[in-house]
């Protein structure tokens, strides 16, 4: 398995790294999760560098295993190493999550080609080359093991609990599918099994994995009301309807959305089409991967895939709660990896060892096939700025990149945010555009000569998370700070608190001041709502370990019997 994830990952090695389509936003969040952590922030709620050193709450709403991982990764290996590295993990993840729930039902060997064949299935390495999504490819990882823990009927509620909050703190669109996926998996195996335990157990599981991750998922649902998180469906390119299979679309709003939606339709369809002839070779050799009970929910996991990607399929995306967030249905093909490899590798595993040995020989030529195909057609050329090296000068620097549209604030507009701004910049009307454009940037950009404020003597000093400016104001005004606004930042002006940021079209934090001595301090609180979910998670936290000692007290109980 190990040489299946190298052997994926190696055309990042051999043809360069490929800048996916979230690869700048994840390669930020790294640098500056690493930069918190070195200012004394463990847990960061705010990113500095988005909206050029303006920042947003992105660590608040984005689930935090991949920053973590990805930070930590780039603190040993540096920034280079640090995306392969996290490939190869994920990839590595991804085959052994399903070569262990392809043992409850294959051999040894046909359940480690099975998680080969989940790797080279086609999403994973899509996600990979092609749009650098991963939280994507962590829930390769964690949903072939939801699968596993919700087959298996005694002692396994914890890590069933454990999975889904793992699946929550990696990827919000796969924690989604997670608890639907679990969902009807459960209802499946009660009816087969004629009994509601797998449905109870899968109850219990969820209930204790949100509250694993309360102390992510709860300040992150409250303060959405903070924050345009609608923005993130309402480009019609990111809505569910206009991303059926194959898809074609009039408008020239879509135009680039219909060629990536070609390219993912192909990969849905071959997906497809292996598990099809996978369980039909299976059914003609009548050989089926375990029990009935075991192989039919996972045979019929494909067939709700293929449900998902097409347009009757809409009324189930509209009624069913955060369903729609997921914007694509080609998101669902993460489920699929798990069952094609299982059925595939089962209808082509010989009985004969030189068959084995063939089909090995076979197989690890198309698996370098298929790693060449995705590193030649999906990989994405890095620009000069988009490259690693480019990115980290760009963040040495102080610079900043562009913010998040779905993590502004409500009615701010990021492509007004000037690059280059002051720490704080004194002006007589709170509403002062501060930056102008040019030929070559649209983007907004400060320059002293524009006359836009007055200047500031400023001594600025703070970290992430708590910020002050001192200096002598020539006059009464306005001091517009080059930071977003946002409710948990508690402002005070010569000590006196500031209960009003103002509603600048750009997001930034403006504050009313005296002529004179300024002394002005942003602090970032610790809001009710994460002090809930902090103690949720606390709760949860006991529950789980009270539950851990009632499932190992009943495994101790069954080896004595």
């Amino acid at each position: 398995m190990i040489l299946a994830a190298a052997v994926a990952t190696a055309p990042l090695l051999l043809r360069g790294f490929s800048c996916g389509h979230d690869f700048d936003f994840h390669l930020a969040s790294w640098m500056d999760a690493r930069e918190a952590w070195r200012n004394g922030v463990l847990y960061p709620h705010w990113t500095s560098s988005p909206n050029f050193g303006a920042g947003e709450p992105r660590f608040l709403f984005y689930p935090p295993l991949t920053w973590m991982l990805g930070a930590a990764l780039g603190a040993v290996l540096g920034w280079q190493a640090a995306p392969v590295a996290l490939t190869f993990l994920l990839l590595l993840g991804t085959g052994l999550g399903v070569r262990a729930l392809a043992r409850q039902m294959l051999t040894e060997g046909a359940a480690t080609l099975a998680g080969c064949l989940a790797i080279f299935s086609g999403y994973a390495l899509f996600c990979v080359y092609e749009r650098s999504a991963y939280g994507e490819l962590v829930g390769g990882c964690t949903i072939p093991l939801a699968l596993l823990f919700a087959m298996r009927q005694k002692r396994s509620t914890l890590w069933l609990a454990l999975t889904i909050a793992a699946s929550w703190l990696a990827n919000a669109p796969v924690g989604v599918m997670v608890c639907y996926l679990l969902a009807a998996f459960a209802i499946v195996l009660a009816v087969m099994r004629r009994r509601w335990t797998p449905v109870l157990r899968a109850t219990v599981a969820v209930a204790l994995g949100l509250g694993l991750a309360a102390f992510y998922l709860v300040p992150a649902a409250v303060e959405q009301r903070w924050a345009d998180i609608r923005e993130a469906v309402n480009d019609p390119g990111l809505q569910v309807q206009n991303s059926f299979i194959f898809a074609r679309h009039a408008s020239a709003a879509l135009k680039d959305h219909d060629v990536e939606l070609y390219k993912t339709s192909l990969v849905t369809a071959t997906m497809l089409v292996m598990f099809g002839l996978g369980f039909l070779i299976c059914i003609l050799r009548k050989r089926m991967p375990g029990e009935r009970k075991v192989w039919l929910p996972l045979a019929l996991i494909p067939l709700a895939v293929l449900f998902l990607q097409l347009p009757i399929s809409l009324p189930v995306w509209n009624l069913l709660p955060k369903l729609g967030f997921l914007q694509f249905p080609w998101r669902w093909l993460v489920v699929l990896e798990a069952p094609l490899g299982i059925f595939l590798a089962c209808s082509v595993w010989p009985q004969t060892q030189r068959g084995r040995i063939t089909l090995v020989c076979v197989s690890a030529a198309a698996f370098a096939g298929v790693a060449w195909f995705a590193g030649t057609r999906f990989q994405q050329v890095c620009d000069d700025e988009d490259s690693v090296a480019g990115m980290t000068h760009v963040y040495e620097q102080g610079q900043g990149f562009i913010g998040t549209d779905e993590y502004a604030p409500q009615g701010a507009d990021n492509t007004l945010v000037a690059q280059k701004l002051p720490v704080a910049c004194l002006v007589s009307d709170a509403t002062t555009e501060l930056g102008e454009p040019d030929a070559d940037d649209p983007q907004p950009a400060w320059r002293a000569e524009q006359g836009s404020c007055d200047p500031f003597p400023v001594i600025a000093t703070g970290g992430e998370e708590h910020h002050r400016v001192r200096g002598m104001a020539s006059h009464a005004g306005y001091l517009v700070l080059r930071l977003r606004r946002y409710p948990a930042w508690n402002v005070r002006v010569n000590a006196a608190p500031v209960t009003d940021q103002g509603n600048r079209d750009d997001g930034l934090m403006v504050v009313p001041v005296p002529a004179g001595f300024l002394d002005v301090t942003m602090d970032w609180t610790t809001t009710p709502d994460v002090k809930l979910g902090r103690w949720i998670s606390l709760v949860a936290l006991l529950g789980a370990g009270g539950l851990a000692f009632v499932e190992q007290r009943g495994r101790r109980s069954g080896r004595r019997t």
